[in-house]
């Protein structure tokens, strides 16, 4: 059976608070451990008034006393945002707190709009043409590399899973190129997953940290009892989706009957599109999704995506989706 993890975004329903949102993550990282999924990540995102993870490693603190087994981990830190010192003293208290359960997953992207730039303080675009150097020095400093002219206390010695994250080439190359796990974030941005794959598996160069390559991907999952309940449930996302890509992305929304057969037929390809790697439906109609999928890619790991607006329809969703591939 494949490992499965999960991607949580901290959602923030429409007419609820950001403090219920808080309260749901630990609720939702503890259905994953007892469940059986290996992991549970938060991904860095600013401005979006439905999304509540921006903090990444104090969620993490506050998820991770509520939680004992399971791996806690950021998918990801958006680099260019930061320094990589202030990561790593970061990290390095989470894995001093949850010693051995620590994940660091990287990307370039801002994880907001050219705004985050201005309130930052920063030139993200200049910052992003930095992130390698930046990765490797975020490494050194785990190492306690002695070139360095401060150690982190803490994040010297901290036994942190560093990965690369990426849509495109690029990180599947640089996580090649320094020995590094791979997650790509097909649950939005499928077109170049194959091609990265390929690429990260041909040019993985053997490191300390990792002795052969090993690749993630991310995917949309809701299962339920029937087709169509897992497909209304989903409606929430799919209202989501549909408003990021318009420029008026916002709270989670209740979900909709029919709302997919509303949607004008150029909306609905794009919608299709962006979440063409998905498994929506019943125990049956999931299993087969995610059977096809890992056996086209060869993925090592699956990390699941998705958000509902009654959060307990998606703890739920952890335990069937784990019923169904077992």
């Amino acid at each position: 059976m494949i490992p499965l993890s999960v991607l949580d975004l901290v959602p923030v329903r429409e007419g609820g608070t950001l403090a219920e949102a808080m309260a749901e993550a630990p609720l939702l990282a503890k259905a994953a451990e007892e469940a059986g999924y290996a992991r549970y990540w938060v991904a860095e995102h600013h401005g979006m008034a439905g999304i509540a993870g921006g903090a990444t490693s104090v969620v993490l603190a506050h998820v991770g006393n509520a939680t004992s087994r399971i791996r806690l981990g950021a998918g990801g830190i958006m680099l260019p945002n930061h320094n990589p010192f202030v990561i790593a003293e970061q990290f390095g208290a989470l894995d001093a707190m949850f010693p051995g359960r620590i994940d660091l997953g990287l990307g370039r992207a801002p994880g907001a709009d050219s705004r985050v730039g201005q309130m930052l303080h920063k030139d993200i675009a200049q910052a992003s043409q930095y992130f390698p150097q930046d990765v490797v020095e975020l490494a050194a400093i785990f190492a306690g590399d002695p070139r360095l002219p401060l150690q982190a206390t803490p994040g010297k010695g901290a036994a942190v899973e560093m990965w690369v994250l990426g849509s495109s080439l690029f990180g599947a190359q640089l996580a090649a190129q320094l020995g590094l796990p791979y997650a790509f974030a097909s649950h939005f941005a499928p077109d170049q997953l194959d091609a990265a794959l390929k690429l990260y598996r041909e040019r993985f160069v053997a490191s300390e940290r990792l002795a052969k390559p090993h690749a993630m991907a991310g995917m949309n999952v809701l299962c339920a009892e029937t087709d169509e309940e897992a497909w209304y449930h989903a409606s929430s996302m799919d209202q989501s989706f549909v408003a990021l890509r318009t420029g008026t992305p916002g709270r989670l929304k209740p979900p909709v009957a029919g709302y997919r057969e509303s949607l004008p037929p150029q909306v609905l390809a794009g919608l299709d599109h962006t979440r063409q790697v998905s498994a929506i439906g019943s125990r049956d109609t999931v299993r087969a999704a995610i059977a096809e999928f890992v056996e086209r890619t060869g993925v090592d790991e699956l990390i699941v995506a998705g958000a509902t607006f009654d959060p307990a329809v998606r703890r739920r969703s952890l335990g069937l989706t784990m019923e169904a591939i077992a």
